[in-house]
């Protein structure tokens, strides 16, 4: 593909996150094509661009702490009608980067803007863990101290979705055991070295894997923590009526509709119609 064939602006390029087989004829052709590379950091993008045989390009960094000053001269680029690739280290961009607030001035500024798709550990892991894919939750990385991780996790814990993190080895011990007190014994994948060599995935409840790796040692690489979702609690109606009731007194109509539609998992049509009901019969 030649380099006319591309509209100049913000091409964003995933990259493998291990095996290097995993980066798409697309993505080659953008990167050599690009004017300027942005990226997390220039001396792992240079190894990347050096394995898929891509010299002589302009590598600029952006990360969440340099990317309020990076971030303009960006954009000038842009301006000025270059063609700039945005990398992460591994992986899609804006997955736990500062890429979306580049995207949303290139948005605001009428900029090109596109994606390169590819390797992502998030919905990799999430495949891998056999566990509910139809409603996910990313949640990236957990606070590093136990008090906020778990009421981070609090937060977290009556959403019917499956839930993932990202964690390092040295605190997935204290993360699972923070894990099995906020969420309840549920069932957990361990996804480490995705595409790599050591792959693995490891699966089983809180208490199971807590209980294995302690007695086996705690794995090292980079991991990826998927949880199973909530259990559903079923209501009869009469306990949604009463529910409703109690948020009515405080609420509006639409807040504790959604509220109530949220702690049930009933429709907010239903819920709806529900709480007209209980307004009429008090009027």
């Amino acid at each position: 593909m030649s380099e006319a064939c591309f509209i100049k602006g913000l091409y964003l390029v995933a990259t493998p996150i291990g095996n290097l087989g995993d980066i798409s004829a697309r993505a080659v052709d953008v990167l050599t094509a690009a004017d300027v590379i942005a990226c997390e950091d220039t001396r792992n993008t240079k190894k990347l661009l050096m394995l898929l045989g891509i010299s002589g390009k302009k590598l600029t960094a952006y990360h969440e702490y340099n990317a309020d000053k990076a971030r303009p001269r960006i954009l000038e680029r842009l301006r000025n009608g270059e063609m700039i690739a945005l990398v992460s280290d591994a992986g899609t961009p804006l997955v736990s980067d500062p890429g979306y607030r580049l995207v949303q001035d290139c948005i605001n500024q009428n900029i090109y803007v596109t994606a390169v798709p590819g390797a992502s550990a998030v919905l990799t892991a999430l495949q891998l863990s056999g566990l509910p894919c139809h409603r996910f939750l990313f949640e990236g990385f957990l606070p590093p101290k136990s008090a906020a991780r778990q009421k981070e996790l609090s937060l977290l814990a009556d959403i019917p979705a499956t839930l993932i993190f990202y964690e390092a080895p040295q605190r997935l011990e204290e993360t699972l055991q923070d894990m099995l007190s906020a969420l309840g014994n549920r069932q957990v994948a361990i996804v480490r070295e995705i595409t790599k060599k050591f792959e693995q995935t490891v699966r089983g409840s809180f208490s199971e894997l807590l209980a294995e790796y302690r007695q086996n040692g705690f794995p090292k690489g980079e991991i990826v923590i998927v949880v199973s979702p909530a259990e559903q609690k079923s209501f009869s109606e009469d306990e949604i009526k009463n529910q409703l009731k109690a948020a009515l007194k405080t609420m509006s109509v639409k807040e504790a509709v959604a509220r109530i539609a949220r702690q049930t998992s009933q429709t907010k049509k239903v819920i709806y119609r529900k709480a007209l009901e209980i307004k009429d019969a008090t009027e």
